[in-house]
């Protein structure tokens, strides 16, 4: 993918905008596009989107229950089902529940984004942003750990089931109690790496000087200023144009409308 091969900061920026948008916006038509977009720019720059879209998978019974739940205390729309005087499923609250949905996944498909840059490239983009480089080293700190917690959290589950635990088949209760005990060694163990991190920060002087200097600097080229003001162009746009004439519009009659 070298052909759209691009700075961490422009990925940056790309990331901010489809965040900001999916922020910012309640209209399903609307997100559903910058959700297609989304999808898109990484499928160009590279992103490993299969391993979302499994993630997606195991996560539709939460995605439903969200859906219902917005059904529940959104009190808008024609009632669908009706148990009483009590509205349980309404058009309001399925629209509700489907922008949330297109909401998270468009901010996690946008954060794919960043993962086709490396952990250095991601922090210098953000030290070259005037972002404190403290905060940078805390966002290289996440990065580089989430991974080895995860793993850590398979590892710990496979040793529970080499023992002759099916988690899938226990009941709920002692799942919960056994995602308990599964918890906390990760959590202490975490801890742990904290310390140590922070005890190795301090051998090497962590902030002993006001500047720093890397061996890698990024340049942007010109296809980078034309990705980052067309992204930020783009989005301010659609933000202005969404508040201006779509917010109120015949989208949210349907909504608003009662049986």
């Amino acid at each position: 993918m070298d052909k759209y091969k691009i700075d961490a900061r422009a990925k940056l920026i790309i990331t901010l905008c489809l965040s900001s948008i999916a922020v910012f916006i309640q209209n399903v038509y609307v997100l559903g596009f910058t959700l297609v977009a989304a999808i898109l720019i990484a499928m160009l720059l590279g992103a490993k989107l299969l391993l979302v879209l499994k993630s997606f998978k195991k996560m539709w019974f939460i995605f439903a229950i969200i859906v219902i739940a917005q059904s529940i205390f959104t009190n808008a729309g024609a009632n669908l089902i009706t148990i009483g005087n009590f509205s349980f499923l309404s058009t309001g609250g399925l629209v509700k529940g489907l922008e949330f949905v297109l909401r998270l996944a468009v901010i996690v498909i946008s954060a794919t984004i960043i993962t086709t840059s490396s952990h250095r490239e991601i922090v210098q983009g953000l030290i070259q942003l005037k972002v404190p480089y403290e905060v940078a080293f805390m966002v290289l700190v996440a990065i580089r750990f989430l991974p080895i917690f995860m793993g850590e959290f398979r590892d710990t589950v496979t040793a529970i089931q080499l023992r002759g635990v099916d988690i899938k088949r226990i009941a709920f209760k002692k799942k919960l109690k056994m995602y308990y005990y599964i918890f906390n060694p990760i959590l202490i163990n975490s801890i742990k790496k904290a310390h140590k991190l922070s005890v190795a920060m301090e051998m090497r002087a962590f902030r002993a000087y006001p500047k720093r200097t890397s061996y890698l600097v990024l340049k942007m080229s010109l296809r980078d200023y034309f990705v980052i003001l067309s992204s930020v162009f783009f989005t301010v746009a659609l933000i202005v144009a969404y508040y201006l004439f779509l917010r109120g519009g015949c989208f949210e009659s349907i909504i608003n409308y009662r049986a």
